[in-house]
């Protein structure tokens, strides 16, 4: 299977967003869902990995559905503002390995 690169990823959820005429939602809006998003994924991870079992009555979710969830809003909101989320990505990668490369201890 072909591993999609993070343009293919933009221009896939692009051409699924523009089937509908109410089109990408607005900035705050997509700032609130996915807001919304990282909360459902912190509360699997505290089920996971936290000290909060689920209630019985909860439905079955997963650690990766949720990450999912996060990354097709994240890909929306970059869409919507024309970021090329590779750019980005390279930006802070180079701020990374640059600014902070002597941050934290580096293994033998």
């Amino acid at each position: 299977m072909h591993e999609k690169t993070m343009k293919e990823m933009q221009n896939e959820v692009d051409t699924y967003i523009g089937q509908f005429k109410e089109g990408y939602f607005s900035p705050l809006a997509m700032m609130a869902r996915l807001t919304e998003e990282m909360g459902e994924l912190a509360r699997e991870i505290n089920h996971t990995y936290g000290e909060k079992p689920k209630k019985s009555t909860e439905k079955e979710k997963l650690i990766e559905e949720e990450l999912g969830d996060v990354l097709f809003v994240m890909i929306c909101l970059a869409n919507s503002l024309n970021i090329d989320l590779q750019e980005a990505h390279d930006m802070v990668m180079d701020k990374f390995n640059t600014r902070d490369k002597d941050r934290w201890t580096r293994k033998d």
